[in-house]
């Protein structure tokens, strides 16, 4: 069956401005960051989920305190590949065996399956760790070969059973020993890729220290970054589609214009509210992207059929960020599933955190201009209602997942002073 990533990129490089095409992927290779909590929170299951059998009482008397485990994961990843909507599904090579190549689900499907191809140490997210906040290391676990067959040397030639699409991702930090170690890993890998005839899609992370940036010159930073870096790499190595932060029309639109046949894609970032989703894969399209890669905010939605849907709907012109956030809280009322926030809470735009980990420092994303004829604003949280604490994740980074409106106004008056 003809995938429908390739359908799309075809016809997205033969007329970019003629078409709508966009491309969306599903990341469930979480489990190489994140490790037990990879799956999502069980109490996120229709349910709650059923305590496993096998565990003594004592460790599941509170199920809202567990994770998903591997199988129920699984079954998730059968579930949206099923669905059909999304175009890529991305795995470790660990789920990669077991999902295509002993099961064949991917056989006469759609999507596309792909492996996440390597894992620098800013994707280290464990808990307790502190690898997250240290400068980017170039790391692989998975190898092409088991990616694409399950064994350390594939058979050539002949069929592979495997995923043939990888992703790939770099952060550069602004310095020089650093980003060149990065580059020389990044070569390394594109001539055994090219090789092996193994495509790939290349992730440029936001640096995940202090880079001596502004945040106003991260976008220009990576734009240049990608451009120098794949200017001397002719097709055959190139990657099929970028996966980068959004940083704002302007710096979308100048890689986008660059190069038509550079396909630009978003990452996701953390959860966040339904809204922040919706309109950030909208904003990404109307200037330029046309991919669009979400792990934790498809991952951590209440129903992630009717989320990836509502997906699909803006990103076809078909309803509006704002509709499909009303959308998707009808269906999750009609299911009977109690929504994380309330309706008019979930339609709020939040400033999200763009490292892997969620404790980067945030980037603004409105420009506030003082009028001196405009009458003094109310302060943002009123005293009866003022609050000094609000929930926090174990390396002490603000958990916006778990915040109420009162306690985001406390943490963003504490953060504006």
């Amino acid at each position: 069956m003809q995938r429908s990533l390739d359908q799309k990129l075809a016809a997205i490089r033969a007329n970019p401005h003629a078409t709508r095409e966009f491309i969306l992927a599903d990341a469930k290779d979480a489990d190489m960051a994140f490790g037990v909590r990879a799956p999502g929170p069980r109490s996120y299951l229709s349910g709650h989920g059923a305590r496993p059998a096998q565990f003594s009482p004592e460790i599941w008397t509170r199920d809202e305190y567990g994770y998903r485990n591997l199988p129920e994961f699984l079954d998730i990843i059968r579930e949206v590949t099923h669905q059909g909507l999304v175009d890529i599904m991305l795995l470790s090579a660990y789920v990669n065996e077991q999902l295509t190549i002993q099961e064949g689900l991917f056989q006469n499907s759609a999507v596309t399956p792909a492996c996440r191809a390597n894992d620098t140490t800013d994707v280290w997210a464990v808990r307790h760790g502190c690898y997250t906040r240290e400068p980017s290391q170039p790391f692989r676990s998975a190898s092409i070969d088991h990616i694409q067959c399950g064994e350390i040397e594939c058979p050539r030639p002949g069929g592979l059973p495997g995923a043939n699409l990888g992703l790939y991702s770099v952060t550069f930090v602004n310095e020089l020993k650093q980003d060149r170690e990065t580059l020389l890993w990044y070569k390394s890998f594109r001539e055994e890729a090219e090789s092996k005839g193994f495509r790939h899609f290349l992730e440029v992370f936001d640096p995940n220290v202090k880079s001596g940036l502004a945040p106003e010159q991260l976008g220009e930073f990576i734009n240049d970054h990608i451009i120098r870096t794949l200017a001397a790499v002719p097709p055959a190595g190139r990657p099929d589609f970028l996966k980068i932060v959004y940083h704002g029309p302007k710096a979308m639109e100048e890689l986008a214009q660059y190069d038509p046949n550079l396909v630009v894609g978003i990452l996701g970032g953390s959860a966040g509210t339904t809204y922040d989703a919706f309109k950030l894969i909208h904003d990404a399209q109307k200037y330029g992207a046309r991919v669009a890669l979400y792990g934790r905010k498809i991952n951590q939605a209440e129903h992630q059929l009717a989320f990836i849907e509502m997906l699909r709907l803006i990103t076809t012109g078909k309803i509006t960020p704002e509709e499909g956030v009303r959308a998707y809280h009808g269906v999750l009322q009609v299911k009977g599933i109690k929504p994380h926030r309330p309706l008019e809470d979930d339609l709020q735009l939040t400033d999200q955190a763009m490292s892997y980990d969620g404790s980067a420092a945030k980037r603004s994303k409105v420009e506030v201009r003082h009028n001196p004829l405009a009458p003094t604003p109310p302060p943002l949280i009123k005293p009866e209602i003022m609050v000094t604490d609000w929930p926090k994740l174990p390396n002490g980074a603000p958990d916006f997942n778990h915040m109420s409106s009162v306690q985001r106004l406390a943490y963003d008056s504490v953060r504006l002073k």
